[in-house]
């Protein structure tokens, strides 16, 4: 199928070739009939597409503090890698979508094959959207009309935090489209509409539904209003234009009766003068998108709506009153079309959308697309079986960061690369030389050329997919965690006794030269020593992914295994006993601030402080090693000092081992050589991080 993107770094708008989103749980797959072009917000992405760097730079000023404090916590290559790779990840544009259901997913409730339906997905073929950004479109709204409820939502809910009153005065700041859809809801709901712009094509066109609108270019508009109202002023100000300015606040607290309202649903320079303010003690608001519901991961991911006793107006709930009212034609949208334009034409519109003074534009889709293929060709590289061919399952950051830089490096022959939406994998596929793009993992499986699978997915997917790879007798290579339960881990040591292939998963730090280097130092005999691992891992929001129990497991499990690994590394023993405190006085299941106390069957211990409430400017990662009278330290994987030992200090780029790593990993998959990790230490550590909350929720030592 074809999806319209914008190139961050060239700043070109393109329509890429990209296969068919897979279907998912609580979602909806949808058939695109037509899509809004949103000029405004789609203007701005493409303006800072083509902005140079010191452009984009000026544009995103908190985010060169980030770069800033990244660079003194991992160093200048590292963070600059990072910035050039989000700048090469383009954005997907659009966000008014209407179209015709074609897969229902699994819990989805009141939606049936064929069902016309409007939602937030991007300007593609076929888009898959959670259950709650979408709405049935009414038998009498025909697509065109359709594609306006999204924006419809945004201009409903600015409205709705005005709360405006029959009667009451309500000034709309930019006439645009968002502006115009307002003013009509306005007009509706029974309010006196003064709109304001400098276009005089939409001037007109409000005045044609009998909006009071002036050009804001030839008149005093603070004097206009006053003098329209009588003196009093407008009861409540909407504001919907773009603009760097500071004098559209200045002149909506100027025009605004006493205890005015002021709500900005556009983008605008915010240096309030405070004597404006407080006069007349306005109140000002910023209005977020559609409605409740809108960033929450728990009500657009899951599913999981608000009571409408306690919120009557959710995103979804405001898509269908915008639908509703299109339907009994209390809001015109057919005269904001300025064009129609076929999908295949899209550069007309945004080769031109640094000038145009169209309003609205609509993208036209055919039914030609194959809504079947969910593998797409990307490159036609020859492959030497010999050396082992790899698909890589999951197309997020870290496979972008990290695995698929490392693998191109060292010549790893790679096929495929999976990924849900289709659009990360196939940019993907096109840097990184691999064949295929697809959203569908079994095409991976089932493909006999393929011998090894790299698995970089939600925790939630990983024993399922662990467990598929190996009864096809792939060599199996998981990002961590293993799995996220007892039986999960039971299972795939069923599953492993029975293949003849690999397991291996990502702990990489034991691969690091700084480890490998105080491995040396430590050697191999069995004799207890003392480890102490910190982690400064930093906040993450709660309603992250990872915090999820079946999708991510929780950080400990997510992440503190990997220092359970690496402390049995050091040790050479496997873990017998583990204990797990956490911040506060009780605390739940799921935490990110905890420390936890490991017994090795050597009689060694490892003390593992997981937290994340520490300073960004503090050492990430911390590693302190005690044996018999003797230290090493290891300080962020850049650096390494020994007391008490022949060895000499070191410092050096950061090197957390993946790159040592996956050079392992791709020779074993060709050599037939042992495994990696040896499988009982991954079994071992994959059931301690688990056990260690386990000891949590039951205050006790767990016995692995």
């Amino acid at each position: 199928m074809k999806q319209i993107i914008q190139d961050l770094k060239t700043g070109k708008t393109i329509l890429e070739d990209v296969p068919v989103p897979s279907i998912k749980e609580g979602h909806v797959l949808i058939k695109t009939h037509r899509s809004l072009v949103s000029l405004g917000t789609e203007k701005m992405l493409v303006e800072f597409g083509k902005a140079n760097y010191i452009q984009k730079a000026r544009q995103q000023p908190e985010k060169v503090k980030q770069v800033i404090q990244k660079i003194k916590t991992d160093g200048l290559k590292p963070t600059l890698d990072a910035v050039f790779r989000k700048l090469g990840e383009p954005l997907p544009l659009g966000y008014c979508n209407a179209g015709q259901v074609i897969g229902i997913g699994k819990g989805v409730k009141g939606i049936q094959l064929g069902d016309r339906v409007v939602s937030n997905g991007h300007h593609a073929e076929v888009v898959c959207i959670p259950e709650n950004l979408i709405a049935k479109i009414p038998d009498n709204v025909s697509y065109e009309e359709a594609a306006f409820t999204v924006i419809g939502a945004i201009a409903l809910q600015g409205i709705r935090l005005i709360a405006p009153s029959f009667g009451e005065t309500v000034v709309v700041t930019g006439l645009g489209l968002i502006g115009l859809i307002a003013s009509q809801i306005l007009k509706a709901n029974g309010c006196q509409v003064i709109g304001l712009d400098f276009d005089t094509k939409k001037i007109e066109l409000a005045k044609s539904w009998g909006i009071a609108a002036y050009n804001a270019s030839t008149i005093n508009v603070v004097d206009s209003v006053l003098a329209r109202t009588g003196n009093i002023g407008a009861d409540a100000v909407l504001i919907t234009a773009s603009s760097k300015s500071n004098d559209i606040i200045s002149q909506a607290a100027q025009m605004s009766r006493q205890r005015g309202r002021i709500v900005l649903v556009g983008v605008i320079g915010l240096n309030m003068n405070r004597a404006d303010m407080y006069e007349k003690e306005l109140t000002f608001q910023v209005s977020c998108s559609y409605g409740p519901g809108r960033y929450d991961y728990n009500y657009e991911n899951k599913g999981l709506d608000y009571p409408i006793g306690f919120v009557r107006w959710t995103e979804k709930r405001n898509f269908e009153a915008v639908l509703k009212a299109i339907s009994e034609k209390s809001i015109n949208t057919l005269p904001l079309i300025t064009d129609k334009v076929p999908l295949l034409e899209y550069h007309r519109i945004y080769g031109e959308m640094s000038s145009t003074k169209s309003i609205a534009s609509i993208l036209e889709y055919t039914d030609s697309v194959d809504t079947e293929i969910s593998t797409v060709k990307v490159k036609d590289n020859p492959f030497n079986p010999s050396k082992g061919i790899v698909g890589i399952i999951g197309a997020g950051n870290f496979t972008a960061s990290m695995i698929a830089p490392v693998l191109s490096k060292l010549g790893v022959q790679m096929k495929y690369i999976v990924s849900s939406k289709g659009l990360s994998g196939t940019v993907l596929a096109k840097k990184y030389q691999i064949n295929y793009s697809s959203t569908e993992y079994r095409d991976v499986l089932d493909d006999p050329a393929c011998n090894a699978v790299i698995i970089t997915t939600r925790h939630g997917m990983h024993a399922e997919m662990v467990i598929k790879a190996l009864q096809k007798d792939k060599h199996v290579f998981v990002e961590k965690p293993l799995a996220l339960t007892f039986e999960e881990i039971n299972q795939i040591e069923e599953a492993y006794k029975n293949a003849n292939s690999s397991l291996t998963v990502g702990f990489n730090r034991r691969f690091s030269p700084f480890i490998q280097s105080a491995k040396t130092q430590l050697g191999s005999a069995a004799k207890p020593i003392n480890v102490i691992a910190t982690m400064n891992a930093g906040a993450i929001p709660q309603d992250h992914w990872v915090h999820d129990l079946n999708e991510g497991g929780g950080r400990i499990i997510g992440e503190a295994c990997h220092y359970i690994d690496l402390i049995t590394f050091l040790t050479g023993s496997l873990v017998d006993e583990v204990v797990m405190n956490a911040q506060g006085k009780k605390p739940g299941a799921q935490t990110d601030n905890a420390s936890i106390l490991l017994r090795y069957a050597n009689g060694s211990q490892g003390v593992i402080h997981y937290f994340s409430d520490g300073n960004k400017s503090y050492s990430k990662e911390r590693i302190e090693i005690y044996d018999q009278g003797k230290n090493i330290i290891i300080d962020n994987f850049r650096s390494i000092k020994y007391y008490g030992y022949r060895s000499r200090n070191r410092k050096k780029s950061q090197d957390k081992g993946h790159f040592e790593q996956f050079r392992r990993w791709s020779e074993m998959i060709q050599s037939g050589d042992q495994h990696l990790i040896p499988f009982h230490e991954i079994i071992n550590t994959s059931k301690a991080s688990i056990a260690c909350v386990k000891s949590l929720q039951e205050k006790v030592w767990i016995q692995i």
